[in-house]
């Protein structure tokens, strides 16, 4: 998960890049993928609940095995192969895109798009954090959740803060992904397809 955070970090400041601005598109495609598959590898990483206290005769059951080690890494590498299969993300991101026109590359960048936001829709209910579009005023209460709101800008004082939406933020309410049962080693994004002659 470390990776894809420094990969979200690096596609974003790409966006920064003048001379990036002919692939700006791109960025912000795989940007989008990469955010999902951070917050899907939170997701399946989850919160610890306390185990409430057996009773005598549960105490004497033997305990379940313990789940693998790389279970969430294998849920995560499903969500890529989500991603393979309807959007051809990973194909995407693999090829190397420097020789082909700005065109061909816009084109190309339609279908992903398009198959990852089925993907995206099919698997995570997601919503806009503020409602307003960009370049409203706002006002962040005192007590805000700061993975909600990033505040920029000239700071003082305490809560609540009032400024302007330069991103309206996503958030996912809910996550349907495959549940992996055994994940002694991670899966394959996409097995390779062989014509047997």
């Amino acid at each position: 998960m470390k990776i894809a955070v420094v990969l979200l970090v690096l596609l974003n400041a790409a966006l920064l890049v003048p001379a990036a601005a002919d692939y700006s598109l791109l960025l912000v495609v795989a940007s989008l993928v990469t955010a999902m598959v951070v917050a899907a590898a939170s997701f399946s990483q989850g919160v610890p609940k306390p185990a409430p206290k057996p009773s005598v005769a549960e105490a004497v059951k033997p305990m379940p095995a313990a789940i693998p080690q790389n279970q969430a890494q294998a849920e995560v590498v499903t969500l890529l192969g989500i991603f393979q299969e309807k959007g051809r993300f990973i194909d995407f991101l693999m090829e190397d895109i420097t020789r082909y026109s700005d065109a061909d590359v816009g084109g190309v960048a339609r279908a992903v798009h398009a198959g990852c936001k089925e993907a995206v829709k099919e698997h995570f209910h997601i919503e806009p954090i503020c409602s307003q579009g960009e370049g409203a005023s706002i006002t962040v209460p005192a007590g805000y959740s700061a993975d909600e709101f990033r505040l920029v800008g000239k700071l003082s004082g305490e809560a609540p803060f009032t400024g302007k939406i330069v991103h309206k933020g996503w958030k996912t309410t809910s996550v349907k992904l495959p549940r992996i049962l055994k994940a002694d080693h991670l899966p394959a994004i996409a097995p390779a397809q062989i014509e047997v002659n």
